[in-house]
């Protein structure tokens, strides 16, 4: 499955930039008559458990409610999701907040209305025999990484709140398709991945329980994905983007509230689809990430300054960021949804 996620993407997005036409205000009709905006969102790769909300939501007219026809399409990475929202080539962008934060670093036209994964699933996944269930354990370990991705930038600060060196533990450099086959094959002890991603599908192609040493659980934590929006559309059709927003987080917690009927509703959302089984535990994993202490009992989607500025942080310790900015220039949060 991973080998193929590298390619999936490819067609869709193609078919962003020719059908979508950007930000024309293209209209369709719902069948009890009401005009609805046609809007096309971009994913961050080929669906999995964690976009069960999205397809939710079309499915219940979450989205009809708040004037839209949306139209859900597979991404290429997040790298791409970002700039093909910035250029116009899609609506919306659904990506991970590292890369926004790296597109508007090099000039990226594109701002987040809102983070919804605001603890991040960064860990390191291993199987239960490994018996790395701490840090410490991690000693001597070979884990494989793909150089040049947020985890294997921000794995170095995680290994230093930890009192570890990088020479404690060895990263072997591995294609993000062939991280899970160098677990299963004993190549490596564990991989740096998601936990709402390669975890429940390694869990289930070996038979074998996976453990989960989670970055936030050990004194590191940055903000994931959420909605994007280039400046453009944030200029010309802001009111677009808030109903967007709105409708986005209404998903989001319809979704929480029913989580066996959220991912059932991705049925035929691509060939590439995990198992039921396996969309079940993504989705389950990423309700755990939808908040930070600071916005705990607020609605899905609602940011909070501070954790703002600890994620610009970590990613220009990081490297990522090399000219760091202030959070208006990531977030905006006029459009974004009030606490």
């Amino acid at each position: 499955m991973h080998a193929r996620r590298l390619l999936i993407g490819v067609v869709p997005l193609v078919l962003v930039a020719t059908a979508c036409g950007g930000n024309d205000a293209s209209t369709t009709t719902s069948e009890s008559g009401k005009k609805l905006d046609k809007v096309t969102l971009t994913l961050n790769w080929y669906p999995y458990g964690e976009h069960a909300p999205f397809y939710y939501g079309k499915q219940q007219k979450i989205f009809e409610k708040h004037g839209i026809d949306l139209n859900i399409q597979a991404g290429q990475g997040s790298q791409k999701t970002v700039q093909a929202t910035a250029a116009g080539q899609t609506d919306f962008g659904w990506a991970d907040t590292p890369a926004l934060l790296a597109g508007v670093d090099q000039g990226v036209q594109v701002k987040s209305l809102g983070v919804f994964l605001q603890t991040t699933p960064a860990s390191v996944q291993s199987f239960d025999a490994e018996g790395i269930s701490s840090p410490a354990d991690l000693k001597g370990k070979t884990i494989a990484g793909t150089a040049g991705d947020a985890l294997s930038k921000t794995f170095p600060i995680f290994l230093k709140k930890n009192s570890l060196g990088e020479s404690d533990v060895r990263v072997q450099n591995t294609d993000p398709a062939g991280k899970i086959a160098a677990v299963i094959s004993g190549k490596t002890d564990g991989l740096l991945g998601y936990a709402s991603d390669q975890g429940p599908t390694m869990q289930d192609k070996a038979g074998k329980q996976v453990s989960y040493l989670r970055f936030s659980e050990n004194g590191l934590n940055f903000y994931s994905n959420g909605l994007l929006a280039g400046q453009k559309i944030l200029a010309s059709r802001s009111e677009l983007a808030g109903r967007m927003v709105k409708a986005v987080s209404e998903s989001w917690a319809a979704a929480a509230k029913a989580p066996g009927p959220a991912v059932a509703a991705m049925d035929g959302a691509s060939e590439q689809l995990p198992s039921k089984t396996v969309l079940a535990e993504q989705f389950k994993t990423t309700l755990t990430l939808l908040h930070t202490p600071s916005t705990e009992g607020k609605a899905p989607g609602v940011n909070n300054e501070a954790d703002w500025q600890q994620t610009i942080d970590v990613f220009a310790e990081a490297g990522m960021v090399s000219k760091p900015k202030a959070v208006a220039e990531y977030w905006d949060e006029k459009t974004a949804l009030k606490g």
